[in-house]
């Protein structure tokens, strides 16, 4: 091993692109306040159909996952960069990601859904499995993203398959959440998403699955940094092209089985488990589509790289997509909610990104990092010998 890096322009873009999809899906949301406006026409609202059916069909459930993928490929990079010098990088990881979980309770406020805050608490799974063999840290994976939790309800539920079900208990969170969305001023907007709304997405999360599926994707992402997949290489382009035709493959009969639970013909208590099962495996197919396509796309020249910028600044990019955000659709901000369908919104969004892109490359003409990315940075560093890592650790150790 050499302590020579390079930068691999390809995690910048593909995180680049996972933030421009996050903040399309959540404006056609209305950064989770479900509305759909009345009095439009009936051929708008056919498009505006289209609209969220295809942008959810594309990035519902897996532009975050790429997102967790690229989370796990950091920690590996931070870590190897260490490992290089002698030192132990799991301590300062720690205190890294206490630092992210102060970052995700401030965007909460604004967004409950925010997934920094989950993406903190999970994150500690890397800290055991940083120094297994590959093997068992891909069995752990896997393992994870069989869903067992909801394995164990199937079986539970099998006495009794036609057992009528509660609703999640997410969904009454929620439903109290829209009252201070549409009604509420700042101030219980703030305090609602921190208390009521962020217990609802903790719930949710829970009852969807990804409590497991995304410490699998970081230790998915490790495993990727470990083999440095992501390098250009006439054998890693081989790698993708598989892979892109394995889970292309595996996602069509996942998403037909997911696209109409009803023609499976079996009982409640035991299809709501089984459903939570197929929509991760399917989600989890497409979007390793999507990072396969995306890499290879990257052999064929760079100008994916119009992603770059908002990959090297995807925490201040996420944190203001959110404050902004709030502020457009919620009530106690321009109130778009009630006028905005998914045509509209989606518009706004491309908008915003389109700003968010264009402020993310006048920044990095004079700074290496985004002003979030560089607090994290001073602050995870603080006390200690440290070398530049520009964009949370874009910089990859070659085998020498």
């Amino acid at each position: 091993m050499t302590t020579n890096t390079s930068r691999l322009d390809v995690i910048d873009a593909l995180r680049g692109f996972a933030i421009a999809s996050i903040l399309l899906l959540h404006n056609i949301e209305h950064f989770d306040f479900y509305f759909l406006p009345t009095g439009l026409p009936a051929w708008l609202q056919a498009v505006d159909k289209t609209i969220w059916d295809s942008l959810f069909f594309l990035f519902g459930g897996k532009s975050y996952a790429i997102f967790a993928l690229l989370f796990g490929m950091t920690f590996y990079i931070q870590n190897r960069n260490r490992e290089l010098r002698g030192e132990d990088f799991r301590p300062r990881f720690a205190w890294r990601l206490v630092l992210l979980l102060g970052f995700g309770i401030f965007n909460s406020m604004f967004y409950h859904g925010d997934i920094l805050s989950i993406y903190a608490v999970l994150g500690l799974a890397l800290i055991p499995v940083a120094r297994l063999r590959s093997g068992l840290v891909l069995a752990i994976a896997v393992f994870l993203l069989l869903q067992p939790y909801a394995w164990i309800e199937f079986f539970q539920a099998l006495p009794a398959p036609n057992e009528k079900l509660a609703d999640p208990a997410s969904w009454a969170y929620f439903g109290r959440a829209e009252k201070y969305m549409a009604h509420g001023s700042a101030f219980q907007v703030w305090w609602g998403n921190l208390t009521n709304g962020k217990i609802g997405v903790i719930r949710w999360s829970w009852e969807n699955g990804r409590i497991f599926q995304i410490p699998a994707l970081f230790m998915l992402g490790m495993l990727a940094g470990r083999k440095e997949l992501f390098i250009p290489s006439d054998a890693n382009k081989l790698f993708w092209r598989k892979t892109l035709l394995t889970a292309a493959l595996a996602f069509i009969p996942l998403y037909l089985l997911k696209s109409n639970p009803d023609a499976w013909h079996i009982g409640e208590a035991i299809r709501r488990p089984l459903l939570v099962i197929i929509t991760s495996w399917s989600n989890l197919a497409f979007m390793v589509v999507l990072v396969s396509g995306f890499t290879l796309l990257s052999y064929s020249g760079n100008w994916l790289g119009i992603f770059s910028p908002l990959g090297r600044m995807s925490l201040t990019c996420y944190v203001t997509q959110s404050v902004v955000g709030t502020l457009i659709y919620y009530g106690f901000g321009l109130g778009m909610y009630q006028y905005t369908g998914a045509s509209f919104a989606l518009t706004i969004g491309v908008v915003l990104a389109l700003l968010q892109r264009q402020f993310s490359v006048w920044w990095l003409r004079s700074h290496k990092q985004g002003p979030l990315e560089t607090l994290w940075h001073k602050a995870t560093w603080a006390g200690a010998r440290s070398e530049a890592m520009p964009n949370i650790g874009v910089n990859i150790p070659k085998n020498g």
